[in-house]
């Protein structure tokens, strides 16, 4: 028995009776496709927890769906939930324009903005702290997918990133 398997993974590896056909769990005759597939939905369940929640909350409650006033050429319409509610909490004005911000409008120039008041600057940073945390735990579900792949997989059908050798 390998060292770096579980005994759910040896079980498994145990059973693949034929080469390039792999079992998991219930599914028989699995390409090596099939199995990287099976092992990525099962990391991505296994991944979504309270923290991915609350980068789902910080996206949704980041975007412009509230009416506000007339605003200048340019400027995203709308205001968000976490810009009312920081506008509120944290109604900070600094002397000068030192905060960076970005909206949806001037993502897409990757323009910045600046301002000076902290509340606008943490109500527009919101969401995009949710996709940080989104695209961290895409990267984490990848990484841990492969590894697990690598670790049932038989030495050709395995993914190797081309510059430290295998992931698994």
């Amino acid at each position: 028995m390998r060292i770096d398997m579980n005994d759910y993974e040896y079980l498994i590896a145990e059973h693949a009776t034929q080469h390039g056909v792999y079992r998991y769990g219930q599914l028989d005759n699995l390409s090596s496709h099939g199995l990287l597939f099976c092992i990525f939905v099962e990391e991505t369940c296994e991944t979504l927890d309270v923290k991915d929640i609350a980068a789902v909350i910080a996206v949704l409650i980041g975007q412009p769906w509230l009416s506000t006033r007339g605003k200048f050429g340019g400027a995203t319409k709308g205001t968000s939930i976490a810009s009312r509610i920081s506008r509120t909490l944290l109604d900070y004005d600094f002397k000068r324009a030192i905060l960076p911000t970005l909206t949806n409008q001037s993502l897409t120039s990757l323009r910045f903005r600046m301002g000076n008041n902290l509340g606008v600057f943490v109500g527009r940073w919101v969401p995009f702290t949710g996709w940080s945390i989104t695209a961290f735990d895409v990267a984490r579900i990848t990484i841990t997918s492969i590894a697990h792949y690598n670790r049932l997989a038989e030495p050709e059908d395995q993914i190797n990133d081309a510059t430290t050798g295998s992931f698994g």
